[in-house]
């Protein structure tokens, strides 16, 4: 923007635009202009004036009583009711059990060591509230696990060391203990004893740091390290107890807490949010139920959230607190810090009225995991969040992974939906960038992290009532008022608030500091009006854009300036953490050498500059304009500088709102060394309200200041876009003031000063400012219900500065991937058999996960979601399906392998592999009538993940374990008593003992019943063996290949990385002995076309092994295979 003073044609310009022959406008649109100024000076006020006016103040009085109305839900009016406190249970008897037999293992006691005495180094559990842990009841546990279960973990206290080794190589991951179930008791019952102290009112928020961890373990299922479900248990203990509705929890342990999950999946009360290591199923626990695709069942649907937050108003937030992804943990291998903990713990304190109880999960380096706990307990404490060591951008992967989850959850959630009014091409580029473009990006330098500050109080507040004095000679009901700084001060007085702050003295600011914005003949003419006569005043402001000009004037701007100078002096020197300047006339839009918009010197501007002069270096300064109108003074000045980022939110209208011009266009982007560093998000028309400033900060405003990484952040505060305000026509609350205040500390160490702009209903404007001094002392943001989600037009003003901007900021690149797959709702099949007739032909078998089953509980699991699933690898689960004997009569009578993709049916069946024998004629299909299957009256889960898995029989395995001999192998049944459908199941098992067989099923049913059985066993979806497979030779394969060794043409197999036939097991065991000489892992059956991994002793189905199944199943049947996925 020109200097209006000295630019004539510009003034004419602007004041054209608002020629009364112009366009109507919506009402509420008012120029700053045409709002304020008296085009001539008379005695007596025209007809026309006196209307205005009339309109003026009942505009004034209508808004002001709509906000009234609005804001009578928000309780700012006592102070006493404001939660302090953290609690904090830290129960030595929690060290109490280890593991007898492995020394190492990672979960062991020297964990909670390991964080006490960091807690005590720093202080922190002398400034905690201490609760005493208490035991979980039975009936507590019940909330979420079954009466067996818990009766058979109660019977551990009294096994020996064996028969806990035996249970405990049962499941996957986890050790027992004598004092395992008390302790597990004891944790569980810690963190219902935070949840009594927070919704009692007894503390603000908790931390429970507790072992073992709980959010792996499901229903009926140890798993992980975990016995009880200690966050899960939290939960519906809430709703139970406290009548909670709605309970957000967020799971940032590397690992995917499953049992947690499969919990809720079909819970729309509860929000189920992880952010895990995934590595499409490689990391455990190997689940496709882990993905993004995975977003709930039936009711739950949407609730689920693998990778939104105000839309869905949580009454409390439990964390699964796991710091197994910090830098240096042998399992999680990621690179988190404790300060990235402690930001996402201070942007979950923004939620549920500040009810947040942090729970401890995993976490295996000793020293990372001990100062990732400090960190999070620093910030419930209200601790400034240290500024992150070079944060950077999030990498293509992450990106990507955000982007499935996105699109996964946008039907289900209003906040998520992008905007349709711009083209996906024109939003979304190549992952890929140039490379010269790729040097051209901003790297932030890195930074130590900051050591938490010793501060003499938290919040300064600057404030001097002499800037009253500047005011309007000729119309007592312009906006800008001096009542405007009276009633703020007055509602702060009256909350309390204004005592609980640092009362700075405001001093005028210097001629040195006024002169690095404005330039020495302007800051002269500005002073020059203080000797001027009311005439020359009035003249003099007309030479301005929306300007009046009093005797005061030139005091009280400098007074402005100079204040907020001063508490910048107060931040940078430690004197306090964070502040509040209550000033006026406000700055954003005056320019170097010209007044504009009320504003004469750009104070925020003023602020910034005279901070790196403190600083003695380019400090990065965040600027944040949120007043309605765009700071175009503001802008100019550091639309070069890279050392400011600016960013602007405010109406636009397509360049018809106030400043008006092009200015505040979205394509406006900076200059020269500062191009990407102007940022406008261009609101184009009014109503805008909380859900659209929200939407703009988590979309956009937050993600390139993480990747700025700023040391000071500075908020030009204008409230104008208050509900109420006469100006600005649009509805955001103090509440959202409140919010978006909240989410701006997490930056730059928590210094961050709010510097009062615009806002013209004194009402609205009180109530904005007292709620964002309340988020600056620390007090959680209040409630937040929002009516609506973002307005379309808002989301495609947002999505175009995203547009313009990815160019310069990696973290607004997020991707669209082609490599998709639909949002996992009921997909895989699950089926129940028959019970066998004599249960005790079933005796206790172990799957190769190592869940035990039990003749009477036993159900058939589909690979793409296993709920009571491994820690270590997920192996082959089978299935039995019983066919008619009219069914079985054209099927071959050798195994039928259930491909993968049986989950995947669109009619919900599953179909089974093709390549059962060379005589198959077809293939066969399992209908969507399961029940016609079954010999019971049983019936499918709701949830294809609840029931879908093994499941213990408590008593059988109580029973049986008192019967088994210690560290004695089970003998293997000869093999001429081995069911030829055992043989070909485990017929590349090479030395799998049939006890440890996955089949369990009794065949006496099928020496009873006219049926035949088949056996569909579900493979692996990976492996990390796969990397063997070589390349097919030239030659391609033959199936009628002999047996390179015997010259057997019966059960021959190929190995997958040397390309030699060799016989099974049954035949002459020649593969096997290939493979304990080689080493080569995968072979593939010429009888069926499965795949063996003889390291994971499970069948495996990879796309990697598609093309040699394909060449094989050609060579076999003539044909490709029916479905190549």
């Amino acid at each position: 923007m020109t200097s209006t003073g000295q630019d004539s044609t510009t003034t004419r310009q602007r004041r054209s635009r608002h020629n009364p022959h112009s366009p109507p406008h919506d009402s509420s649109v008012t120029s700053k202009r045409g709002a304020k100024k008296g085009a001539v000076l008379s005695s007596s006020p025209s007809l026309a004036e006196v209307k205005k006016k009339g309109r003026m103040k009942k505009l004034s009085q209508a808004a002001e009583q709509d906000l009234i109305v609005n804001i009578q839900g928000l309780d700012l009016n006592l102070e006493a009711k404001t939660l302090s406190g953290t609690g904090l249970v830290f129960d030595e008897q929690l060290n109490e059990f280890h593991c007898l037999w492995d020394d190492s293992f990672p979960e062991g006691p020297e964990r909670l060591h390991a964080i006490k005495e960091q807690l005590i180094q720093e202080g922190l559990l002398d400034r905690c509230v201490s609760f005493q842990a208490r035991f979980a009841e039975k009936d507590e546990l019940m909330l979420v696990h079954s009466l067996e279960y818990i009766d058979l973990m109660e019977t551990t206290q009294y096994m020996n060391e064996g028969e806990l080794r035996i249970l405990a190589d049962t499941y996957d991951s986890v050790y027992l203990h004598p004092n395992s179930y008390t302790c597990a008791c004891l944790a569980s019952g810690s963190v219902l004893r935070l949840v009594d102290a927070v919704l009692g009112k007894e503390i603000r928020n908790g931390m429970a740091i507790i072992r073992p961890p709980g959010h792996h373990a499901q229903h009926s299922l140890m798993d992980g390290y975990c016995m009880f479900n200690h966050v899960a248990v939290a939960a519906r203990y809430a709703q139970q107890k406290h009548d909670i509705q709605r309970v957000l929890i967020v799971d940032w342990d590397v690992h995917h807490g499953q049992g947690t999950q499969f919990t809720f999946d079909q819970d729309p009360s509860v929000l189920y949010f992880s952010i895990h290591r995934y590595e499409q199923g490689r990391f455990w626990p190997h689940l496709k139920a882990s993905n993004w695709s995975t977003i709930g069942f039936g009711h739950g649907q949407g609730y689920t959230i693998n990778v939104p937050w105000n839309q869905f108003q949580p009454q409390l937030v439990l964390v699964a607190a796991g710091f197994d992804a910090l830098q240096g943990d042998p399992k999680g291998e990621m690179a988190a810090t404790p300060a990235g903990f402690a930001q996402l713990t201070h942007l979950l304190m923004g939620l549920a009225g500040g009810k947040l109880i942090l729970s401890l999960e995993g976490g295996y380096n000793l020293r990372s995991l001990a100062e990732g706990v400090s960190a999070s307990l620093h910030t419930l404490l209200g601790d400034p969040c240290p500024i992150l060591e070079s944060p950077g951008a999030p990498c293509p992967s992450a990106l990507a992974s955000l982007c499935c989850s996105l699109e996964a959850l946008e039907p289900f959630w209003e906040v998520l939906v992008r905007s349709a009014e711009t083209p996906e091409e024109d939003i979304l580029e190549e992952e890929s960038t140039e490379e010269k473009d790729e040097e051209g990006l901003w790297q932030p330098p890195a930074l130590p992290i900051l050591t938490w500050p010793m501060l003499q109080a938290r919040t300064g507040l600057v404030y001097d009532q002499r800037m009253t004095g500047h005011h309007n000679l000729w119309d007592n009901h312009h906006p800008e008022m001096p009542q405007r700084v009276l009633r703020i001060m007055q509602r702060l007085e009256e909350l309390g608030l204004a005592g609980r702050c640092l009362t700075l003295p405001a001093r005028p600011a210097t001629e040195a500091e006024l002169l690095t914005c404005h330039s020495a003949e302007y800051v002269g003419r500005l002073r020059a009006t203080e000797k001027m006569k009311t005439r020359e005043l009035h003249r003099e402001g007309s030479n301005f854009d929306s300007i009046y000009i009093c005797p005061s004037t030139f005091a009280c701007a400098q007074l402005a300036t100079g204040a907020v100078c001063r508490l910048v002096e107060a931040v940078l020197a430690g004197e306090v953490l964070n502040g509040t300047a209550v000033v006026r006339p406000p700055g954003h839009h005056a320019e170097r050498d010209a007044a504009c918009g009320f504003c004469f010197f750009n104070s925020v501007a003023v602020a910034a500059r005279h901070a790196q002069a403190l600083s003695g270096r380019a400090l990065r300064i965040l600027i944040v304009d949120w007043d309605v109108h765009h700071g175009n003074g503001t802008q100019h000045m550091f639309e070069e500088d890279s050392s400011v980022l600016y960013i602007s939110l405010h109406r636009y209208d397509h360049g018809t709102f106030f400043p008006m011009g092009e200015e505040g266009a979205s394509s406006q982007i900076g200059r020269a060394a500062g191009t990407g560093f102007t940022v406008n998000v261009a609101w184009n028309g009014p109503r805008v309200g909380d859900a659209d400033y929200l939407a703009a900060w988590h979309r956009l405003v937050l993600p390139i200041a993480y990747e700025f990484n700023p040391e000071l952040v500075l908020v030009s505060a204008g409230f104008d876009a208050a509900w109420g305000d006469p100006l600005g026509g649009c509805h955001v609350s103090p509440e959202g003031y409140a919010h978006l205040t909240h989410l701006l500390m997490g930056l730059a160490n928590g210094r961050i000063i709010l510097i009062l702009e615009g806002g013209y209903n004194l009402t609205s404007i009180s109530e904005s400012m007292a709620a964002c001094i309340r988020s600056l002392l620390g007090d959680p943001p209040p409630l937040l219900t929002l009516s609506r989600p973002p307005l379309s037009g808002a989301l495609a003003s947002i999505t175009e500065t995203i547009r313009v901007h990815r160019r310069y900021w990696r973290s607004l690149r997020v991707m669209k991937v082609e490599d998709k797959e639909e949002p996992s709702l009921s997909k895989s099949v699950t089926k129940n058999v028959t019970e066998p007739a004599n249960p005790d032909s079933a005796k206790r078998m172990t799957t190769p996960e190592g869940n035990i089953l039990d003749a009477g509980t036993w159900k058939a699991v589909s690979a793409s979601s296993v709920e009571e699933s491994t820690l270590g690898q997920a192996k082959s689960e089978t299935a039995m399906v019983e066919l008619s004997q009219d069914q079985s009569s054209e099927a071959p009578t050798r195994e039928a392998t259930l491909d993968q993709t049986t989950s995947e049916a669109d009619t919900g069946g599953a179909t089974l592999d093709q390549t059962t024998s060379e005589e198959t004629a077809g293939v066969v299909e399992i209908t969507q009538t399961l029940s016609a299957l079954c010999t019971d009256n049983q019936t499918l889960p709701a949830s294809p993940e609840q029931g879908a898995a093994s499941q213990i029989s408590p008593n059988e395995l109580i029973e049986n374990l008192r019967t088994l001999e210690i560290n004695c192998k089970a003998e293997e049944a000869p093999e001429s008593q081995i069911p030829e459908e055992e043989k070909l199941l485990g017929e590349a098992a090479g030395g799998q003992d049939i006890n440890d067989s996955v089949l369990m099923q009794s065949f006496e049913v099928r020496a009873n019943t006219d049926q035949a059985v088949f056996y569909a066993v579900t493979p692996l979806p990976w492996c990390p063996h796969l990397v063997a497979v070589c390349p097919i030779p030239e030659s391609g394969l033959d199936v009628t290949q002999p047996c390179q060794d015997c010259g057997a043409l019966q059960e021959n197999w190929v190995c997958l990385s040397c390309y030699q036939v060799y016989c099974g097991r049954y035949i002459s065991a020649h593969m096997l002995q290939h493979h304990e000489g080689s080493g080569h892992p995968l072979v593939l059956s010429y009888v069926d076309l499965s795949t063996w991994c003889y390291n994971c002793e499970a069948y495996v189905h990879h796309q990697a092994l598609l093309e040699v199944k394909n060449i094989a199943h050609q060579n076999k049947f003539g044909v490709d295979m029916p479905h190549s996925h």
